[in-house]
């Protein structure tokens, strides 16, 4: 028996893409809120133990507030700094619906509200006042995905405590709904050629504006597909493609080692599979690239 849940496409794909669309409203408060930081990390979700958060986002006069795709209250949950709370649920909600909302209780907690209406990184996607799609919320999809982030994050925390070097904090994108963590070599890297659909190209070319050997765990989303942990360096470093690691392929679509969370969950031991996986692709983009490892590295334990 695992402890790692069950995660399905047909089943939980509904309850997947509101959480997707929910938490791209999330995302781009702080695009409109808040003061723009490098590669945007500011913008990114983090994990909590009732789901993911934005960070604080400031609120004049001399408040602020946060908001969380709760994974426990199932909703988008308002904290103030004054105290105030309060709960968008998404039960029965269409993403139309969730907008109008969200956009409500702001207003009445007399909180900024303003942001994009338009999905970014989703190819032909509705603005979010006029997705009345019907999706079924399922409140065990989104339960069973907050156990999976539980049991996930630890070892992405784990992982990116053995680097010295610039590495970004283990946390979660909205654009294409993943959880990833990225380690810098601290070299330029040569400019990005952008293109990613929703996305505008000054964004990706400074998020890509050093080399960088990135991993995460995509859970799907507005996209349906199965649950996957993926590893990717760029540049790509000659070699990289057929480089040896433990438990993944190389994709030649997106480009990337893949390893799919069902082969995680059902393996002997998914904490150590995931480790490896992790570690092993890390070490092929690193060696390949000619890293400096030994000054970038160090044992993940306290001082």
């Amino acid at each position: 028996m695992t402890d790692w849940p069950e995660l399905d496409p047909a089943r939980d794909g509904d309850t997947f893409v509101v959480l997707h669309l929910a938490s791209q409203m999330l995302g781009k408060i702080r695009v409109a809120h808040a003061t723009w930081q490098n590669h945007g990390w500011h913008l990114t979700l983090r994990p909590r133990a009732n789901g993911l958060a934005i960070l604080p986002t400031p609120a004049m006069p001399g408040r602020s507030f946060t908001l969380t795709l709760d994974l426990c209250a199932h909703g988008i949950a308002l904290e103030v700094s004054d105290g105030e709370r309060d709960l968008m649920p998404f039960a029965g909600q269409t993403v139309a619906d969730i907008h109008a909302g969200l956009v409500a209780m702001l207003d009445r907690h007399r909180l900024p509200s303003r942001f994009h209406g338009r999905p970014n990184e989703i190819p032909d996607a509705l603005r979010f006042v006029d997705d009345r799609t019907e999706r079924r919320y399922d409140v065990d999809s989104a339960s069973r995905l907050l156990v999976a982030l539980q049991l996930i994050v630890p070892i992405f925390e784990q992982f990116r405590a053995g680097f010295l070097g610039k590495a970004s904090p283990v946390h979660f994108f909205w654009g294409s709904f993943d959880l990833a963590v990225t380690r810098f070599s601290g070299r330029r890297a040569p400019e990005h050629p952008g293109g990613v659909p929703g996305l505008p190209d000054r964004i990706t070319r400074e998020a890509y504006s050093h080399e960088v050997s990135s991993a995460g765990f995509w859970p799907g989303g507005a996209t349906a597909v199965a649950p996957t942990f993926y590893s990717y360096a760029y540049p790509e470093p000659e070699g990289y493609r057929s480089a040896s690691v433990a438990g993944g392929r190389f994709d030649e679509t997106l480009g990337e080692f893949t390893l799919p969370y069902e082969d995680v969950r059902t393996s002997a031991d998914p904490g150590a599979t995931l480790t490896n996986f992790l570690q092993s692709t890390y070490d092929a983009a690193a060696d390949l690239a000619n890293w400096d490892r030994a000054t970038l590295e160090r044992e993940p334990v306290a001082p």
